[in-house]
């Protein structure tokens, strides 16, 4: 240690809790728990599926972003692969589909049920002859799973098996949502082709997104009512794949890198902002105000806080480098709040009561990955083992997924390092919309804790009190008495 070199005392979540305060709130449902992801994206509620491979593909992003929150897309996948995740949750729920998939009326059935699969969709429109780019926009009828259900030639033509342009109930674009709703009624039908003066595709609308377009009042959404979505990029591809994702409609970019605090990042950072003015960039991982600081200064629209305090993640004991989570978020807030860039807790997040301490602590929003990786919403099949069910999950600089990176990423020079992750096994949870409701269930509580009615509210009156070991303990139920 050289001298004067100065020891920071360092404080995670089990070591404090927040002291209660007079309150007036009469039920917890007037606590409003809105807040920002990034400088341009509000959240209703403030909570992130981790950009990790056993957490967050287009599933779970739907699952997040459908009540409120947002989930950002891992990065482990070929640029295409992820662009696709992207795009399936772009089109999941929207009162139109500005983009809808189409396919020529020449083509097999093949071809048709695999262009379904690639994009999540149950229905096709059919377009004109591809050897005609005059009219391959020009509508010739509509596939759908009925059309396709018992049919086993698979060299079939689309055009033998669809329903043709002459059967087809179609709108104008720029109708209102109550007409299409009375069409789609009146003709018992599922899907409505929108079609301008020559009958080319301008749109789609679906009776089952019109409907989850109306029940999920809560859900996160673009501008054009699109689900919120994120995508992570490395720094290797950045530029390149960041440019896919935007393209397909991604709202947000995620720079995934552990130790934030970096040239590479800083560079990628101020790359990214000045190539795509118009999304918004997180940046980080960092664990101090100055790594903050700089990532700020170079156009960063969030940050990203946590070195070292998931589930998954050994980066402490292998690189013995780290800031427990708690103090790095109180450290960082103030600097980052002053510049009017939201910071993102991630990682470390155990209970809900955990989400109220990282909130009342100065972050806009939480990231979690362990609490969502054995949902039924998380990548990979659940297994039974002893009569319990289990999904895996690891971090992403564990062995395991250091292995399929390499895949991804062509290095080579991963295989030998350290690994600073880990891989393991969690129990299969069920819906993640339940794990979402109990983090905000207990984050009101807290809010209601220090009389608190918004997050704003929230970092104004909190007060944390420091607990020793033995508070710890008196802080769990002790089941074994009376």
């Amino acid at each position: 240690m050289r001298d004067g070199a100065k020891i920071r005392l360092g404080l995670t979540y089990d070591d404090v809790l927040l002291v209660p305060k007079y309150c007036d709130i009469g039920s917890r449902k007037e606590i409003d728990v809105g807040s920002k992801l990034s400088k341009n994206i509000s959240l209703n509620i403030p909570i992130v599926s981790a950009n990790m491979d056993t957490v967050t593909e287009a599933r779970m992003a739907i699952a997040m972003a459908s009540r409120g929150g947002i989930g950002i897309i891992h990065r482990f996948l070929t640029i295409e692969e992820e662009v696709a995740e992207v795009r399936r949750v772009k089109r999941s729920q929207n009162f139109i589909i500005d983009d809808p998939v189409t396919i020529a009326k020449e083509a097999t059935l093949k071809e048709a049920l695999e262009l379904m699969k690639k994009n999540g969709v149950s229905g096709l429109l059919v377009c004109g002859s591809t050897t005609l780019t005059t009219d391959a926009k020009k509508i010739e009828g509509i596939l759908t799973s009925r059309d396709v259900r018992f049919k086993t030639d698979m060299t079939t033509s689309v055009e033998k098996i669809m329903t043709p342009r002459d059967r087809l109930i179609t709108a104008k674009r720029g109708i209102s949502g109550e007409k299409a709703v009375a069409l789609l009624d009146k003709y018992k039908i599922e899907k409505l082709p929108l079609i301008d003066s020559r009958d080319r595709i301008t749109g789609l609308i679906t009776a089952s997104d019109f409907k989850k377009f109306r029940e999920n009042k809560m859900a996160a959404k673009d501008k054009d009512g699109q689900l919120l979505c994120g995508a992570a990029i490395g720094v290797r591809d950045g530029i390149l794949r960041g440019q896919a994702l935007v393209e397909a409609g991604a709202d947000v970019l995620v720079i995934d890198i552990a130790h934030g605090h970096h040239k590479s990042c800083i560079e990628l950072t101020k790359k990214l902002k000045k190539r795509f003015p118009g999304v918004d960039v997180v940046a980080g991982n960092v664990a101090t105000r100055e790594g903050a600081e700089d990532l700020i200064a170079a156009g960063a629209d969030a940050v990203k806080v946590g070195i070292g305090p998931g589930a998954a993640c050994s980066t402490r004991i292998v690189a013995g480098a780290g800031v427990p989570q708690f103090s790095a978020i109180l450290s960082i807030a103030p600097v980052a709040r002053k510049r009017g860039v939201p910071i993102i807790a991630d990682g470390g997040i155990r209970t809900s009561g955990d989400v109220a301490k990282a909130m009342a602590a100065g972050a806009s929003s939480v990231m979690a990955g362990n609490l969502f990786a054995g949902s039924y919403e998380s990548p990979g099949e659940y297994y039974i083992e002893d009569g319990s069910a289990f999904k895996v999950y690891r971090g992403l600089a564990s062995r395991d997924a250091s292995i399929d990176r390499q895949l991804v990423e062509q290095n080579k020079d991963r295989q030998d390092r350290a690994p600073e992750g880990v891989s393991f096994r969690v129990t299969y949870k069920g819906e993640v919309g339940k794990i979402v409701q109990n983090l905000i269930d207990g984050l009101q509580s807290g809010m209601s804790y220090t009389g608190a009615k918004n997050i704003k509210e929230f970092w104004r009156r909190a007060e944390f009190v420091r607990i020793t070991e033995a508070g710890v303990k008196e802080s769990f139920p002790r089941t074994n008495q009376i």
